[in-house]
């Protein structure tokens, strides 16, 4: 055995995380399996861009960041605009696809890849070695009907059936968060391993504080902008503690403190952990990741969804006919109306137990690389 080979055989199993840029929520949801991965003595390298490599970075400053571009999607201030913006897209996120597929056969030799976990990249499946997709949206909810989300099934399940296998961060069981999306009527034909919901917080023994309420923005702008501006307006004749996370880690600028209200860009995921379970009422987009976060912290919600995005308008929908969260429409809200109405709301918390779910999986992942 020449010396290549002795560090090859002696170096630890390495895996490549790599979640999609589109708001912060893949990366989060990255959080629990990339300390599972550390857990399990694997290397970890993430691939990304902008503000969700800057989050993770965040989270783990000692693992290798590796520059892959992301899906340059336009957002659009309406949410008609915003629906046109994404079908505009398609021609633009199939080459990146394409792209970054191709990237993953020069990275697979260049950094020595025995496996990769991609969150919702389309494009990071290869032949050589075991790949994951992360999805909690086997369903994709169309504007036009069932026809056409029928058609994006069959292009989802296309690119899907690509990988080893496909993990749904959703209970699979009929007390889910995910609905339709995670539970639709026909799978694809890759594996499918339900790991239960992924979440980077943890019950701590923190009291929660009568009328203290935290504000947790997300997204692409400029609808995360149009949201921030419309609550501090409605802020100013507010005098109860207000928390404001504005989702911005790579945030340059911060706006001042004031009164009651206290501004963040961003806080480490142990920070907001603690924030969140100190507040009454969380107010937030209604992106998946978010939803995650809260059914574990059984927290009170009032979920705005992203005007035009359908999955979130989707989710907020589910979630309050099932109890689990109150939700209103960004052209509804008020501030004080919709805290009014949340403390009427009768919330019913699923139970998210603790399970090996996660656990099991990553180490079948490894298992299947080592006998790959």
């Amino acid at each position: 055995m020449n010396q290549a080979d002795k560090e090859n055989y002696l170096r630890k199993t390495r895996v490549l995380v790599a979640p999609l840029n589109w708001g912060l929520g893949h990366a989060t949801r990255c959080i629990p399996i990339i300390r599972e991965l550390l857990r399990q003595n694997m290397e970890v390298l993430v691939a990304g861009d902008g503000p969700s490599q800057a989050l993770l970075q965040n989270e783990f400053p000692d693992i290798v960041f590796i520059p892959l571009p992301g899906y340059e999607i336009r957002y659009s201030s309406s949410a008609l605009g915003l629906v046109w913006q994404i079908i505009s897209g398609i021609p633009n996120i199939l080459r990146s696809i394409r792209s970054e597929n191709k990237w993953l056969q020069n990275a697979v030799k260049k950094y020595s890849l025995d496996g990769v976990i991609s969150d919702n990249r389309y494009g990071l499946y290869n032949d050589q070695i075991p790949c994951i997709f992360v999805t909690h949206q086997l369903t994709i909810k169309s504007p036009f009907g069932r026809l056409s989300e029928k058609i994006l099934q069959r292009w989802n399940y296309r690119w899907l059936n690509q990988f080893t296998e496909c993990w749904i961060p959703d209970s699979e069981s009929n007390d889910n968060l995910a609905g339709d999306l995670s539970h639709p009527e026909k799978m694809p034909g890759t594996r499918v391993r339900y790991i239960n919901p992924l979440t980077r917080f943890e019950k701590k023994p923190i009291a929660e504080t009568k009328d203290n309420l935290i504000v947790i923005l997300s997204g692409p702008e400029p609808q995360r902008g149009i949201l921030e501006d419309k609550i501090i307006r409605e802020l100013k004749n507010h005098y109860q503690p207000v928390t404001i996370v504005r989702g911005l880690p790579t945030g340059s600028s911060i706006i001042p403190s004031f009164g009651q209200i206290i501004f963040y860009n961003h806080l480490p995921a142990d920070e907001l952990n603690s924030a969140v379970q100190s507040a009454e009422f969380v107010i937030s987009r209604s992106g998946y990741s978010t939803i995650m976060d809260m059914a574990k912290l059984k927290k009170k919600t009032i979920l705005i969804p992203t005007p035009g995005q359908t999955e979130q308008e989707y989710l907020a929908n589910h979630l309050f006919k099932n109890g689990i969260a109150f939700c209103t429409t960004q052209k509804k809200f008020s501030f004080q109306d919709s805290l009014s109405r949340a403390r009427e709301f009768d919330y019913r918390f699923p139970d998210i137990q603790e399970n090996d779910f996660l656990h099991n999986a990553v180490r079948e992942f490894v298992l299947s690389i080592q006998s790959h």
